[in-house]
């Protein structure tokens, strides 16, 4: 096996730093005995295996910990054993593509890859799994980055530069490209109610046009921003990549509101303000819109995902929402994004929130609790509000292990490639390197 390391500078010091080491050596150990949370897969990379593998990976790169390393290749077997004996959807953080991720990921990052030729390839019968699917039209499944399209463009992302990775991508965006509307203002995708959340559904009863990361159009435009660097469909990704940031950008709400964006938009509703988190909110959206602007070279849209990021970077903690330490809407994913930008600009009041919400990320550790003490805040079943152990990458311990890695160490977090917080290198020739 072989470690590799990426430029990146730590971000946290002293006794803030000493408390982080503390943490990742207590999730090390707690996540040895750890299970996925019920009702999920075993297998999968919101909370599962493959998610908890990307943590012992990251963890043995950035302290050539043998031991860290054995576990990420454990935990990354079991996952390809489940994969092989039990049916998974075809979604990103759900499903079988985000373990095939997740093995291509760290083929690259840790262990020794095959050579020559007539080196066998485990993952291409995922990417032809998934080509008949996706060479069908029209689409009937979703468009968004958790269980759609856009979640599909990832894994096809970090499967370039190889034939059948460019040809996934060519149809993700002639597949995006058709589900597309074009509007006075740009292009977007609609969510009809029959597709929402029965809690959404209850609110906006015609449907809406979506503007989070995780579930709506911020989420398409990193992935048609990586076509074009790559030089994939560049004939249909740019106009579609163009059009919908400026559909995008035309969301933004008067100044003085209590955040930049809408969790969606409706010309029939009253917008309604987010919370600071990776999902919904400003936070993604400004760092979606950096990692696009510096892969095309937008300058115009790097300005105004700075903008955007240091009107979340001055939001009243009051205000923000955050509950729990997770990063999907936790505050280790807001101290994650915030120092992702900083390392990209060198924005120091970026370097300062992200430091901030590190250390909240800290005091929502419940010592003596499983799973490190990280519990996620959700509305149950019942409509009851509630903590849960988790030790999932999403919303659980494992993905805290990795932001906090990603602030103490100088390893790139390169894993939050998944998270469309970054995009993989391309050549000077235009294909992914």
């Amino acid at each position: 096996m072989r470690f590799m390391t990426r430029t990146w500078h730590p971000l946290l010091t002293g006794p803030l730093a000493d408390r982080a080491s503390r943490t990742l050596r207590e999730i090390a150990e707690a996540l040895s005995g750890s299970v996925s949370r019920d009702g999920a897969s075993l297998a999968s990379l919101a909370s599962g295996l493959a998610g908890q593998a990307l943590f012992y990976a990251y963890l043995a790169i950035a302290t050539s910990d043998e031991a860290a390393a054995d576990r990420a290749a454990e935990f990354l077997e079991k996952a390809a054993d489940e994969l092989a004996n039990t049916p998974l959807p075809p979604h990103l953080y759900a499903g079988f593509p985000g373990v095939a991720w997740t093995m291509e990921h760290l083929q690259d990052l840790l262990f020794e890859s095959p050579e020559g030729e007539a080196a066998e390839d485990p993952i291409l019968e995922i990417d032809e799994a998934l080509l008949g699917p996706l060479s069908r039209s029209p689409w009937l499944g979703e468009y968004d980055l958790i269980g759609g399209l856009a979640g599909l463009g990832v894994y096809a992302l970090e499967r370039l530069p190889r034939p059948s990775a460019r040809t996934l991508l060519e149809r993700v965006v002639e597949r995006l490209a058709e589900l597309s509307e074009e509007m006075e203002e740009g292009s977007a995708w609609f969510t009809p109610p029959e597709r929402l959340p029965e809690w959404q559904r209850e609110i906006h009863t015609r449907g809406n046009y979506n503007l989070g990361v995780a579930h709506g159009l911020p989420g398409v435009v990193p992935v048609l921003a990586g076509a074009c660097a790559a030089g994939v469909a560049v004939e249909r990704a740019r106009p579609l990549l163009e059009s919908s940031v400026s559909f995008l950008l035309a969301r933004r709400l008067p100044p003085g509101s209590e955040s930049c964006f809408a969790g969606s938009y409706a010309p029939w509703e009253d917008p309604s303000p987010t919370r600071l988190a990776w999902c919904y909110g400003d936070l993604g959206i400004a760092a979606a819109l950096l990692a696009s602007a510096r892969v095309v070279g937008n300058a115009e849209w790097e300005r105004q995902a700075m903008d955007i990021a240091l009107t979340a970077a001055a939001r009243d903690e009051s205000t923000s929402r955050v509950r729990d330490a997770g990063l999907c809407h936790g505050a280790s994913g807001v101290g994650h994004l915030f120092n992702r930008m900083f390392q990209a600009t060198g924005e120091e009041r970026l370097a300062a929130a992200a430091r901030f919400w590190f250390e909240k990320t800290f005091d929502f550790q419940a010592p003596g609790e499983p799973v490190a003490g990280f519990r996620a805040w959700e509305v149950g079943v019942l409509g009851q509000p509630g903590w849960r152990p988790d030790a999932g990458f999403l919303e659980g311990a494992a993905g805290v292990g990795l932001a906090l890695l990603g602030a103490v160490s100088s390893v790139e977090p390169a894993w939050d490639r998944v998270l469309l917080l970054s995009l993989p290198p391309v050549s000077p020739e235009g294909s992914s390197g």
